[in-house]
């Protein structure tokens, strides 16, 4: 019997290794394909000028990220600008969409017609105003009407002109429009005024004058840092308001708890907010869109760490990856439903 030997030439061998790396791409392709089906589509997140909303940003970057999407920096802009430049397609995403309190923001952008939200990525987000617990308990102050009391609002006057003077919210957020409505409604017009202008500023000096034993009055929300700081129960408590009453698209909602309490605020769901006709092309970053869920108390203790300091990017970066690590089954589910969804 004769043996025939092959001898691989250099040709021979440069042919078969084309062909294998060849049969490896065409095996391959399809694999990273469905694991990446976002390769080159670019994202534009947007943000409000609320520095605790990178957490949440952030989080759903990454997951675009791990889906193969080309996603850009975050732009910066209040509210009613990202409702328009999402449903414009100027940008893509808005992780910060309250629902109903951006009702009036979401009909004039387009409504559903424009903007796709769907899923929950952050409920029962409460607001309302406080008081420090002891002048609530010392002149028994439960309901914000009572400071249509001149000697009721007196107590919380910061600057002598004997009218409560209440730490606000920025206009362009949505909860300015309900507190000057409220104001008229309750009102309270000609004993308490509305300030406004950098909310971080002005709560820091709220929290200053209650260490130091003075009366506070202010309005707040969850998720954020200010309930950490100032306790509500133990240290401050909120106000209650005579009647429903809201503006806008919100007119007629009913702001009652369950529990019969009325703080003047229906409590509110985050969504993650996107263009419509993006998403519908994008069928993997649209369902990630859905599903993602964070906890309001995971919100609260990233934003009480930045609130003690740790508010720099790479402290901000290091938050979001550590709450991966420590759900990493939650994310990576995310991103198997993701994948799925564009199959």
């Amino acid at each position: 019997m004769t043996t025939t030997t092959l001898t691989r030439t250099p040709a021979l061998r440069t042919r078969l290794s084309t062909l294998a790396a060849g049969l490896a791409l065409a095996f391959a392709a399809p694999a990273f394909a469905a694991d990446q089906p976002g390769k080159g589509v670019a994202v534009q997140p947007l943000k409000s000028s609320i520095a605790e909303e990178t957490f949440q940003t952030l989080l759903v970057m990454k997951g675009l990220e791990q889906l193969g999407y080309d996603v850009k920096a975050i732009k910066e802009v209040e509210y009613p600008t990202a409702h328009i430049a999402i449903a414009n397609g100027d940008a893509t995403f808005l992780a910060d969409h309250w629902n109903p309190l951006h009702a009036d923001y979401y009909k004039n952008a387009g409504g559903e017609a424009k903007l796709y939200r769907k899923g929950v990525f952050s409920g029962n987000a409460a607001q309302g105003y406080l008081i420090d617990k002891k002048t609530a308990d010392q002149y028994k102050i439960t309901n914000i009407e009572q400071l249509k009391q001149p000697e009721i609002a007196k107590l919380f006057d910061t600057n002598g002109d004997g009218k409560a003077d209440l730490t606000g919210c920025n206009p362009g957020w949505g909860c300015e429009g309900v507190i000057e409505h409220q104001l008229d409604a309750y009102g309270l017009r000609g004993t308490v005024t509305h300030n406004q202008g950098s909310y971080s500023a002005l709560i820091a000096d709220t929290i200053t004058r209650f260490r130091e034993g003075k009366p506070v009055l202010y309005y707040t929300w969850t998720p954020y840092w200010v309930s950490n700081e100032l306790k509500p129960g133990k240290d401050v408590v909120w106000l209650e308001v005579p009647f429903s009453s809201l503006p806008g698209e919100q007119k007629g909602l009913d702001t009652k708890l369950p529990n019969g309490k009325n703080y003047g605020f229906v409590v509110n769901n985050q969504q993650i907010l996107a263009n419509k006709a993006w998403a519908e092309a994008n069928p993997a970053a649209a369902k990630l869109f859905e599903v993602m869920q964070l906890p309001v108390a995971d919100i609260n203790a990233q934003n009480h760490m930045m609130s003690q300091g740790q508010n720099k990017p790479a402290d901000i970066e290091r938050h979001v990856n550590g709450w991966i690590k420590a759900h990493q089954q939650t994310f990576d589910g995310w991103l198997a439903q993701a994948r799925s969804a564009a199959k």
